[in-house]
Protein backbone atom coordinates (compact mmCIF):
# COMPACT_ATOMS: atom_id res chain seq x y z
CA UNK A 1 0.00 0.00 0.00
CA UNK A 2 1.16 3.38 -0.95
CA UNK A 3 0.78 6.36 2.30
CA UNK A 4 -1.66 8.05 0.18
CA UNK A 5 -4.01 4.58 0.78
CA UNK A 6 -2.84 4.34 4.65
CA UNK A 7 -4.45 7.92 4.77
CA UNK A 8 -7.50 7.31 2.91
CA UNK A 9 -8.23 4.15 4.87
CA UNK A 10 -7.66 5.76 8.35
CA UNK A 11 -9.72 8.93 7.20
CA UNK A 12 -12.44 6.56 5.81
CA UNK A 13 -12.48 5.13 9.84
CA UNK A 14 -13.00 8.10 11.16
CA UNK A 15 -15.73 9.65 9.11
CA UNK A 16 -17.55 6.19 8.38
CA UNK A 17 -17.26 4.80 11.64
CA UNK A 18 -15.84 6.95 14.35
CA UNK A 19 -18.66 9.67 12.97
CA UNK A 20 -16.35 12.66 13.79
CA UNK A 21 -17.41 15.76 12.19
CA UNK A 22 -15.96 17.24 8.87
CA UNK A 23 -13.96 19.47 10.93
CA UNK A 24 -11.95 17.15 12.54
CA UNK A 25 -11.55 15.03 9.36
CA UNK A 26 -10.16 17.71 7.89
CA UNK A 27 -7.62 18.58 10.82
CA UNK A 28 -6.40 15.01 11.34
CA UNK A 29 -5.99 15.26 7.19
CA UNK A 30 -4.56 18.58 7.46
CA UNK A 31 -1.95 17.23 10.22
CA UNK A 32 -0.64 13.85 8.23
CA UNK A 33 -0.55 15.86 4.75
CA UNK A 34 2.30 17.91 7.08
CA UNK A 35 3.98 14.72 8.15
CA UNK A 36 3.87 13.14 4.77
CA UNK A 37 5.81 16.19 3.40
CA UNK A 38 8.29 15.63 6.54
CA UNK A 39 8.92 12.50 5.97
CA UNK A 40 9.64 13.17 2.41
CA UNK A 41 7.93 10.03 0.53
CA UNK A 42 9.20 7.75 3.33
CA UNK A 43 6.94 4.72 3.62
CA UNK A 44 4.94 4.39 6.59
CA UNK A 45 6.10 1.24 7.47
CA UNK A 46 9.40 2.54 8.10
CA UNK A 47 8.69 5.06 10.01
CA UNK A 48 10.58 4.96 13.13
CA UNK A 49 10.64 6.67 16.55
CA UNK A 50 13.26 8.76 15.99
CA UNK A 51 11.57 10.37 13.13
CA UNK A 52 8.40 10.99 15.14
CA UNK A 53 10.70 13.01 17.50
CA UNK A 54 12.26 14.57 14.56
CA UNK A 55 8.59 15.86 13.33
CA UNK A 56 7.82 17.32 16.15
CA UNK A 57 11.13 19.08 17.35
CA UNK A 58 10.44 20.32 13.56
CA UNK A 59 9.19 23.51 14.32
CA UNK A 60 10.56 25.70 17.62
CA UNK A 61 7.97 27.58 17.11
CA UNK A 62 5.22 25.32 17.87
CA UNK A 63 3.32 25.41 21.05
CA UNK A 64 3.44 22.19 23.89
CA UNK A 65 -0.38 22.30 22.80
CA UNK A 66 0.01 21.84 19.23
CA UNK A 67 3.08 19.31 19.57
CA UNK A 68 0.51 17.52 21.67
CA UNK A 69 -1.88 17.30 19.55
CA UNK A 70 0.42 16.63 16.60
CA UNK A 71 1.51 13.13 18.46
CA UNK A 72 -2.22 12.40 19.63
CA UNK A 73 -3.11 12.25 15.64
CA UNK A 74 -0.10 10.32 14.68
CA UNK A 75 -0.22 8.19 17.79
CA UNK A 76 -4.09 7.30 16.77
CA UNK A 77 -3.32 6.86 13.23
CA UNK A 78 -0.48 4.28 13.93
CA UNK A 79 -2.88 2.56 16.82
CA UNK A 80 -5.40 2.08 13.85
CA UNK A 81 -2.92 0.79 11.67
CA UNK A 82 -1.54 -1.96 14.05
CA UNK A 83 -5.22 -3.03 14.59
CA UNK A 84 -5.90 -3.58 11.23
CA UNK A 85 -2.73 -5.75 10.83
CA UNK A 86 -1.66 -3.30 8.10
CA UNK A 87 1.69 -2.66 10.74
CA UNK A 88 3.60 -4.90 13.73
CA UNK A 89 4.36 -1.42 16.05
CA UNK A 90 3.06 1.74 16.76
CA UNK A 91 6.15 4.15 16.73
CA UNK A 92 4.58 6.62 18.97
CA UNK A 93 3.82 4.32 22.11
CA UNK A 94 6.69 4.68 23.95
CA UNK A 95 7.02 8.70 23.34
CA UNK A 96 5.62 10.61 26.22
CA UNK A 97 2.74 13.55 25.75
CA UNK A 98 4.52 16.80 26.21
CA UNK A 99 2.83 18.61 29.21
CA UNK A 100 0.46 21.18 28.86
CA UNK A 101 -0.12 23.83 31.12
CA UNK A 102 -3.54 24.41 31.48
CA UNK A 103 -4.93 28.38 31.00
CA UNK A 104 -8.10 29.08 32.56
CA UNK A 105 -10.87 30.26 30.41
CA UNK A 106 -11.39 33.80 29.66
CA UNK A 107 -14.97 34.89 30.93
CA UNK A 108 -17.05 37.92 30.95
CA UNK A 109 -18.51 39.21 34.17
CA UNK A 110 -22.04 39.23 34.73
CA UNK A 111 -22.22 43.11 34.69
CA UNK A 112 -19.75 42.38 31.11
CA UNK A 113 -22.59 40.08 30.40
CA UNK A 114 -25.34 42.59 30.54
CA UNK A 115 -23.63 45.54 29.46
CA UNK A 116 -22.97 43.31 25.93
CA UNK A 117 -26.29 42.23 25.59
CA UNK A 118 -27.97 45.51 25.78
CA UNK A 119 -27.11 46.99 22.58
CA UNK A 120 -29.78 48.78 20.48
CA UNK A 121 -32.02 46.81 18.51
CA UNK A 122 -33.25 48.39 14.89
CA UNK A 123 -32.46 46.46 12.65
CA UNK A 124 -33.60 42.65 11.35
CA UNK A 125 -29.74 41.87 11.83
CA UNK A 126 -29.87 43.57 15.41
CA UNK A 127 -32.57 41.00 16.26
CA UNK A 128 -30.63 38.55 14.67
CA UNK A 129 -27.33 38.54 17.12
CA UNK A 130 -29.43 39.58 19.97
CA UNK A 131 -31.27 36.39 19.96
CA UNK A 132 -27.75 34.68 18.79
CA UNK A 133 -26.18 35.94 21.94
CA UNK A 134 -28.80 35.03 24.01
CA UNK A 135 -29.05 31.79 22.77
CA UNK A 136 -24.92 31.00 23.47
CA UNK A 137 -24.71 32.59 26.57
CA UNK A 138 -28.52 30.82 28.06
CA UNK A 139 -26.88 27.18 26.37
CA UNK A 140 -23.10 27.86 26.69
CA UNK A 141 -23.37 25.71 22.63
CA UNK A 142 -20.43 26.25 20.81
CA UNK A 143 -20.80 28.40 17.98
CA UNK A 144 -20.82 25.72 15.17
CA UNK A 145 -24.03 24.12 16.85
CA UNK A 146 -25.59 27.41 16.90
CA UNK A 147 -24.67 28.10 13.60
CA UNK A 148 -25.68 24.85 11.92
CA UNK A 149 -29.00 25.27 14.58
CA UNK A 150 -31.98 24.07 12.74
CA UNK A 151 -35.90 25.14 12.80
CA UNK A 152 -36.55 21.90 14.27
CA UNK A 153 -34.02 21.77 16.79
CA UNK A 154 -35.85 24.48 18.73
CA UNK A 155 -39.34 24.45 21.09
CA UNK A 156 -40.19 27.25 22.23
CA UNK A 157 -42.93 25.92 24.14
CA UNK A 158 -41.07 23.69 25.84
CA UNK A 159 -38.40 26.23 26.14
CA UNK A 160 -35.92 24.19 25.20
CA UNK A 161 -33.16 22.92 21.84
CA UNK A 162 -32.26 19.56 20.76
CA UNK A 163 -28.28 20.31 19.76
CA UNK A 164 -26.48 18.00 18.06
CA UNK A 165 -22.97 18.63 19.10
CA UNK A 166 -19.38 16.46 18.74
CA UNK A 167 -19.56 12.92 17.54
CA UNK A 168 -22.95 13.50 16.48
CA UNK A 169 -24.21 13.69 19.83
CA UNK A 170 -27.39 15.00 20.24
CA UNK A 171 -28.55 16.67 23.78
CA UNK A 172 -31.11 18.55 25.35
CA UNK A 173 -30.34 22.52 26.32
CA UNK A 174 -32.94 24.35 28.81
CA UNK A 175 -33.59 27.86 27.35
CA UNK A 176 -34.20 31.12 29.36
CA UNK A 177 -37.50 33.18 28.91
CA UNK A 178 -35.49 36.32 27.67
CA UNK A 179 -33.82 33.91 25.56
CA UNK A 180 -36.98 32.59 24.29
CA UNK A 181 -38.56 35.81 23.78
CA UNK A 182 -35.99 37.26 21.27
CA UNK A 183 -35.84 33.52 19.93
CA UNK A 184 -39.67 34.52 18.78
CA UNK A 185 -39.40 37.84 18.15
CA UNK A 186 -36.79 36.93 15.54
CA UNK A 187 -38.00 33.72 13.62
CA UNK A 188 -41.69 34.86 13.51
CA UNK A 189 -41.35 38.93 12.66
CA UNK A 190 -37.92 39.20 10.88
CA UNK A 191 -36.22 35.74 9.76
CA UNK A 192 -38.65 35.81 6.83
CA UNK A 193 -37.03 39.46 5.54
CA UNK A 194 -33.31 38.02 5.84
CA UNK A 195 -34.32 34.90 3.96
CA UNK A 196 -35.09 37.25 0.83
CA UNK A 197 -37.75 34.65 -0.76
CA UNK A 198 -35.37 31.80 -0.13
CA UNK A 199 -35.84 28.61 1.71
CA UNK A 200 -33.35 27.29 4.50
CA UNK A 201 -34.01 25.07 7.01
CA UNK A 202 -31.57 26.80 9.23
CA UNK A 203 -32.26 29.59 12.50
CA UNK A 204 -30.14 31.76 11.69
CA UNK A 205 -29.01 33.55 8.21
CA UNK A 206 -26.84 36.03 7.10
CA UNK A 207 -27.56 39.15 4.58
CA UNK A 208 -27.07 37.12 1.22
CA UNK A 209 -30.09 35.01 2.68
CA UNK A 210 -27.64 31.81 4.12
CA UNK A 211 -26.83 30.41 6.41
CA UNK A 212 -24.42 32.87 8.67
CA UNK A 213 -21.47 31.27 9.18
CA UNK A 214 -19.13 31.08 11.93
CA UNK A 215 -16.68 33.53 10.96
CA UNK A 216 -19.47 35.98 10.02
CA UNK A 217 -20.93 35.63 13.32
CA UNK A 218 -17.44 36.29 15.26
CA UNK A 219 -17.11 39.45 13.35
CA UNK A 220 -20.69 40.41 14.29
CA UNK A 221 -19.94 39.65 18.21
CA UNK A 222 -16.43 41.78 17.56
CA UNK A 223 -18.35 44.90 16.31
CA UNK A 224 -21.10 44.32 19.11
CA UNK A 225 -18.58 44.47 21.67
CA UNK A 226 -16.82 46.80 20.49
CA UNK A 227 -19.48 49.10 20.17
CA UNK A 228 -20.62 48.51 24.02
CA UNK A 229 -17.14 49.32 24.96
CA UNK A 230 -16.64 45.48 25.59
CA UNK A 231 -12.11 46.07 26.13
CA UNK A 232 -11.54 42.44 27.13
CA UNK A 233 -10.85 39.96 24.07
CA UNK A 234 -14.08 38.03 23.22
CA UNK A 235 -14.74 35.20 20.90
CA UNK A 236 -18.00 33.19 20.74
CA UNK A 237 -16.06 30.58 23.33
CA UNK A 238 -16.12 33.69 25.77
CA UNK A 239 -19.85 33.42 25.96
CA UNK A 240 -19.30 29.74 26.55
CA UNK A 241 -16.60 29.96 29.23
CA UNK A 242 -19.05 32.78 30.65
CA UNK A 243 -22.09 30.20 30.82
CA UNK A 244 -20.44 27.84 32.53
CA UNK A 245 -18.22 29.99 35.51
CA UNK A 246 -21.51 31.71 35.75
CA UNK A 247 -23.48 29.01 36.63
CA UNK A 248 -20.97 27.19 38.75
CA UNK A 249 -20.44 30.16 40.69
CA UNK A 250 -24.40 30.44 41.06
CA UNK A 251 -24.15 26.84 42.58
CA UNK A 252 -25.04 24.73 39.62
CA UNK A 253 -24.18 21.04 39.78
CA UNK A 254 -20.80 20.30 37.79
CA UNK A 255 -22.08 16.78 36.25
CA UNK A 256 -24.92 18.85 35.21
CA UNK A 257 -22.91 21.92 33.88
CA UNK A 258 -20.56 18.87 31.84
CA UNK A 259 -23.86 17.72 30.40
CA UNK A 260 -25.07 21.09 29.22
CA UNK A 261 -22.11 21.73 27.67
CA UNK A 262 -21.44 18.19 26.31
CA UNK A 263 -17.86 17.47 27.35
CA UNK A 264 -17.38 13.62 27.46
CA UNK A 265 -14.83 13.85 30.10
CA UNK A 266 -15.72 15.42 33.49
CA UNK A 267 -11.84 16.75 33.87
CA UNK A 268 -12.91 19.53 30.68
CA UNK A 269 -15.82 20.72 33.19
CA UNK A 270 -13.18 21.06 36.00
CA UNK A 271 -11.39 23.66 34.86
CA UNK A 272 -14.06 26.20 35.59
CA UNK A 273 -13.86 25.23 39.39
CA UNK A 274 -10.15 26.69 38.96
CA UNK A 275 -11.72 30.04 37.52
CA UNK A 276 -14.79 30.63 40.60
CA UNK A 277 -12.05 29.98 43.07
CA UNK A 278 -9.67 32.27 41.78
CA UNK A 279 -12.48 34.69 41.56
CA UNK A 280 -13.14 33.78 45.23
CA UNK A 281 -9.50 34.47 46.32
CA UNK A 282 -9.12 37.69 44.51
CA UNK A 283 -12.59 38.83 46.29
CA UNK A 284 -10.77 37.84 49.57
CA UNK A 285 -8.25 39.95 48.92
CA UNK A 286 -10.49 43.06 48.85
CA UNK A 287 -10.71 41.74 52.88
CA UNK A 288 -9.15 44.49 55.01
CA UNK A 289 -7.39 41.92 56.97
CA UNK A 290 -6.54 39.58 54.14
CA UNK A 291 -3.01 41.70 52.90
CA UNK A 292 -0.27 41.07 55.43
Amino acid sequence: MTNEEYYNKYLDYLQFERKLSKNTILSYQDNLNRFEIFIQGKSIKDVKRNDIEAYLKFNDKMSEKSRAHYLTVLRNFYQFLVYEDLIDTNPCETIKMPKITKSLPHYLTEEEIEKLLSFPLNTPFDYRNKAMLELLYATGIRVSELVNLKLNNIHLEEDLIRVLGKGSKERISPISTICEKYLRIYIEEYRNTLLKNKTSEYVFINNFGNPITRQGFFKNLKQIAKEQGIEKEISPHTLRHSYATHMLSHGADLRIIQELLGHSDISTTEIYTHVVNEKIKNDYEKHPHAKK
